[in-house]
């Protein structure tokens, strides 16, 4: 018995058949897979979302504890947009400043404080408050500034009350040292004033007598004047003043002083146009005291034993003035104590000169330095802020085409 041919038709179907359950189970298995792949991502978005909303709490409560922080601050919080207007303001600024504050223009704000003669303090009503500016990003580039507002007026007052209490005890001190000081040359006074009411004085003796009276007087009126000048030392004005014309003029003063006891003088002054704010005639008061001191150190010294050199250089927008002299030098503990009021080695000096020359270059925001070591004399520097006439007069111009 013979078996027949396969039917190509059937064995067509079977290979289709077969093909068809490959690929049923192909996409049985890509299906489990991205079934699997699905619950993964499922189970990384759940993680993904909790991490979320941890940060999203925690920076919520972030969130609050620093609103409560601002709120509990006693410094006013100002956040200026980039337009000027207000942003933000903690409860601090808004009771400094007003409750309508937010949404206002800062400028407007900024009108009703009065500026004080402390930079970046600012008069606000009976209050005193200091501002702090800076960006609100790093970068600066967001146009928006942060403003931090305090209110210093209880520091301010306390300030001033420490300061008067100094005052009025360095005036106790000073009256001390003012008595011991007047009261030598009051009793000489009175001691040659009495005996010209002896009777049969001859008139040579009568005018001895009335000479050395007038001594004492004038003496006791030097006295007084120095005390006066270190009373207003503090007291400036707003002159513009070339440091050469202030060199050259105080040269001029002491020059003849140093040629009459023998003592040679020279000048170094800057040729540019550098210039000093301040008062002509205090300056030029505080320099002559310098110089004369180095006049009488080298005097002590002896006839055309000595020098004095007075000379000026301008260096990182200052100006550096030295009064140098060839005398015995100061020693090192006398250095700490030469600035005090009534210190003098001098049994004619008043102790008053130094003290007006440190008040009046304070007083002009500067300072001064001693140089020196005993038996090859002494430099005092005089250090102060100074300006370029000729750059202001360029920056001037820029503002006015600007």
């Amino acid at each position: 018995m013979q078996i027949a041919p396969p039917d190509p038709k059937a064995r067509e179907l079977q290979r289709a058949f077969d093909l068809f359950n490959q690929r049923s189970q192909e996409l049985t298995l890509a299906y489990e897979a991205l079934q699997a792949r699905a619950e993964s991502l499922t189970k990384q978005l759940a993680i993904a979302n909790g991490e979320l909303r941890r940060q999203y709490e925690e920076k919520e409560a972030l969130s609050k504890r620093l609103a409560s922080l601002l709120s509990a601050l006693p410094a006013g919080v100002v956040v200026v947009e980039s337009d000027g207007v207000v942003g933000e303001a903690n409860p601090a600024a808004r009771r400094m400043l007003g409750e309508a504050l937010v949404g206002n223009a800062w400028s407007s704000v900024q009108s009703t404080l009065k500026p004080t003669e402390t930079p970046e303090e600012w008069c606000l009503g009976k209050c005193r408050v200091a501002i702090a500016e800076s960006p609100l990003d790093a970068s600066g580039t967001s146009g928006g500034n942060l403003l931090l507002i305090h209110d210093v007026t209880a520091a301010h007052e306390l300030k001033a009350t420490v300061e008067r209490k100094q005052r009025l005890a360095a005036m106790g001190e000073m009256a001390a040292s003012l008595a011991h000081q007047l009261r030598t040359p009051l009793a000489a006074a009175l001691l040659y004033s009495s005996n010209l009411s002896q009777p049969g004085l001859s008139d040579a003796a009568r005018a001895r007598f009335s000479g050395k009276a007038a001594e004492q007087l004038k003496r006791l009126e030097r006295l007084i004047q120095d005390v006066l000048l270190f009373a207003r030392g503090e007291s400036i004005g707003r002159d513009r003043i070339p440091v050469s014309d202030l060199l050259a003029e105080t040269a001029r003063t002491v020059e003849p002083l140093c040629r009459e006891k023998g003592v040679a003088f020279s000048l170094r002054a800057p040729t540019d146009r550098t210039i000093i704010i301040g008062s002509r005639k205090a300056l030029g008061g505080a320099l002559l005291n310098l110089l004369e001191n180095a006049l009488q150190a080298c005097e002590a010294r002896g006839a055309g034993a000595g020098e004095v050199d007075l000379s000026a250089e301008v260096a990182g927008g200052c100006v550096r003035i030295g009064v140098r002299d060839t005398g015995a030098g100061i020693g090192a503990q006398m250095q700490a104590r030469i600035f005090e009021p009534f210190f003098t080695t001098r049994s004619q000096g008043t102790g008053l000169g130094l003290a007006i020359a440190l008040g009046v270059v304070r007083a002009h925001s500067g300072t001064i330095d001693v140089h020196s070591t005993v038996g090859e004399g002494a430099e005092f520097v005089v250090w102060l802020p100074c300006s370029n006439e000729a750059e202001e007069e360029k920056g001037s111009d820029e503002k006015t085409r600007a």
